[in-house]
């Protein structure tokens, strides 16, 4: 089925509108060399199953049930690749060092001449594979080494350094493997030009295999929500071999795409933020329904009904709705050019209007600060109204937030703290002004409202599937919800927390939501996985980066290293003396090292960093 990108209508769903270019048969082409770098130095064993299979291979692993009639899924086929370098001329091979030049645990940046590698070498072995994180480029070699994978020194993405396979979030492509020969004491390379050109490559995956008497309203997967959680769920289940049909229903006029990037990078056109092209969805079969809301689910008969009434039966149904922006309930909140920056179009149009007038920013939250940042070299003048003393104070504790308030104040950026707004006034419709409950009246063309978010869960209240007091749908460790099935990930969701003694916990990050759309996919092929990723995020303000692992929720002290001043420091998180989360700023790769430290179960003790020896990162501490 290939993907399909327009309202679904009783009489004119997508099955009609966008015919099925493969039929019931084993005999598929390979995919499109520009969406899958073919040219592969070394495959992954999962991978390689797949490129050897027999022309008749009718591996089933699992059997579900569409309509009642029972079907196999099936991995794609391929012919039998002996040799993965099948273009000679775009193999390079070349010597990059001695062997004695690289000690265990250690990682070098190599230059073949036509491109660059990474050199690993661990246990006695060597590994090379793409030098870049496919996610933006950050340099690996900068990273962690940890137990068979690079952690990502930027945003803490892990790569295994075996098969270059994507392992933890944010991205999600995975890494080029090159092969490694050692002759007469000299470390050789030989890798795809193409493939390190690219520096990425997007894993194999499987059709859907269509049937004759196809249910236009009826579908093996659904998915709600097409954010990261949504798509890196379709993905996986196609990686993973399923082969029947995934549609994709979300209320947003686009594919999916980078969300973050609206508030960082707020002039990003569509074409430069989303996260795969129009064919990749009609290559892998993955139906995307944009502009389309789901009223109800109906978790009795697997059905999900659309806003307009057109109904689809399911088999599983992945819930990733995310959340919607809280609104003022001030008077005027009506009026023109005031904005949640929910779109592409919302955060073009207000640097827009921003240009050379006065924005006013209303919440500190990580988009607002995020959108003030930006808007201080567009507009002529940005001010921020917080109903707390100091930005981000519950998150990076007090100390952290003047700080970083300091370096907006020395940006331009004006702050109106520990008030609200009372009221938006107009002019010919058009915002004017906005009145401050302390009496300050500031001029305002554009305002943006960043005070926070609901989970999007509104249509599940009568559905049965367990919603706690806040509205977050509530899901075990394999992301499933009460209900046999059924499964949510993303903003939307309360979680068991491993690194906090399973606590449920509700983490709307970028990464989290990768992760959770991958577990709720392994889960619904019956894999019994469960989540255990650390979380990581960060924030991008005025050319620096501010980066956080882990859950410092309820932190009783801060523990800092370097000089806040020169926002050049470390920030441990302490609680009931263990380090439960870390903040950096220009101290890379600190963060993604005690995130490597956090994912291998080891707890940090509060005296560990307060005498300043870093030996723990490495395991040799007291």
């Amino acid at each position: 089925m290939g993907g399909c990108f327009s309202k679904p209508k009783p009489e004119l769903h997508c099955s009609q509108a966008q015919p099925r270019r493969h039929r019931c048969t084993l005999s598929i082409c390979p995919p499109d060399p520009h969406v899958e770098v073919k040219i592969e130095v070394v495959l992954p064993e999962k991978e390689r199953a797949k490129e050897e299979m027999s022309p008749n291979g009718k591996a089933s692993p699992l059997v579900y049930k569409v309509n009642g009639t029972a079907r196999h899924y099936h991995l794609e086929e391929h012919p039998i690749t002996i040799n993965p370098y099948q273009n000679v001329k775009d193999v390079v091979e070349a010597s990059v060092c001695h062997v004695k030049d690289l000690e265990n645990g250690q990682m070098r940046e190599v230059d073949l001449g036509c491109g660059k590698a990474l050199l690993i070498k661990e246990n006695g072995d060597y590994y090379a594979m793409g030098h870049k994180c496919p996610h933006y480029g950050a340099p690996l070699v900068k990273g962690v080494l940890s137990k068979g994978r690079v952690r990502c020194p930027w945003h803490g993405a892990c790569f295994s350094i075996g098969t270059g396979d994507i392992e933890d979030f944010p991205g999600l492509d995975s890494l080029p493997k090159f092969q490694v020969k050692i002759e007469k004491e000299k470390v050789y390379i030989r890798a795809s030009k193409q493939a390190l050109l690219t520096q990425r490559r997007t894993k194999v995956m499987a059709k859907c295999i269509s049937l004759s008497n196809y249910n236009i309203s009826s579908t093996n997967v659904l998915i709600i929500g097409a954010g990261a959680a949504g798509l890196v769920c379709a993905e996986t289940l196609r990686q993973e071999g399923f082969s029947d049909r995934i549609v994709m229903c979300t209320m947003d006029r686009h594919l999916p795409y980078d969300r973050p990037k609206l508030s960082k990078s707020m002039d990003s056109h569509l074409d430069q933020i989303t996260l795969r092209p129009k064919e990749f969805f009609r290559t892998n079969d993955i139906e995307v329904l944009t502009e389309t809301q789901v009223a109800a689910v109906d978790i009795k008969n697997k059905i999900a009904v659309f806003k307009d009434g057109f109904k689809m039966d399911y088999n599983k149904l992945l819930i990733a709705t995310g959340n919607t922006p809280k609104a003022l309930s001030c008077k005027g909140k009506e009026v023109e050019n005031v904005f949640n920056i929910r779109t592409p179009e919302d955060a073009n149009r207000v640097v827009k209007l921003a240009s050379s007038k006065n924005a006013v920013i209303v919440g500190a939250s990580f988009l607002g600060m995020e959108v003030a940042a930006y808007l201080t070299e567009k507009a002529h003048s940005v001010s921020v109204v917080e109903l707390e003393e100091v930005p981000f104070k519950k998150f990076f504790g007090e100390k952290v937030g003047q700080a970083l308030m300091k370096m907006f104040e020395n940006n331009r950026v004006k702050f109106y703290m520990q008030t609200e707004v009372s009221e938006l006034r107009e002019q010919e419709g058009k915002l004017k002004e906005v009145v401050l409950k302390s009496g300050k009246v500031l001029r305002a063309d554009v305002c943006v409202i960043g005070i926070g978010a609901s989970p999007a869960t509104g249509f599940l209240k009568q559905s049965g599937i367990n919603i706690d007091s806040k509205g977050f749908i509530v899901v075990n460790k394999m992301m499933q919800t009460n209900i046999p099935g059924v499964f949510a990930a993303g903003d939307a969701v309360t979680f068991p927390l491993a690194l906090r003694n399973n606590k449920k916990v509700n983490i709307p990050h970028w990464q989290m939501a990768h992760m959770h759309g991958r577990i709720a996919a392994l889960n619904m092929l019956a894999h019994g996985t469960e989540i255990s990723t650390v979380p990581y995020l960060w924030t991008a303000v005025f050319g620096k980066s501010l980066r956080y692992a882990g859950h410092g929720e309820g932190f009783d002290d801060v523990v800092f290293q370097g000089d806040l001043d020169e926002l050049k420091f470390v920030a441990f998180y302490t609680k009931n003396e263990e380090v439960i989360a870390v903040a950096s700023m220009n101290y890379d790769p600190i963060v993604s090292k005690v995130a490597e430290v956090m994912a291998s179960g080891r707890a940090i003790r509060k005296r560990d960093v307060e005498t300043g020896d870093m030996s723990w990162l490495t395991g040799k501490g007291s």
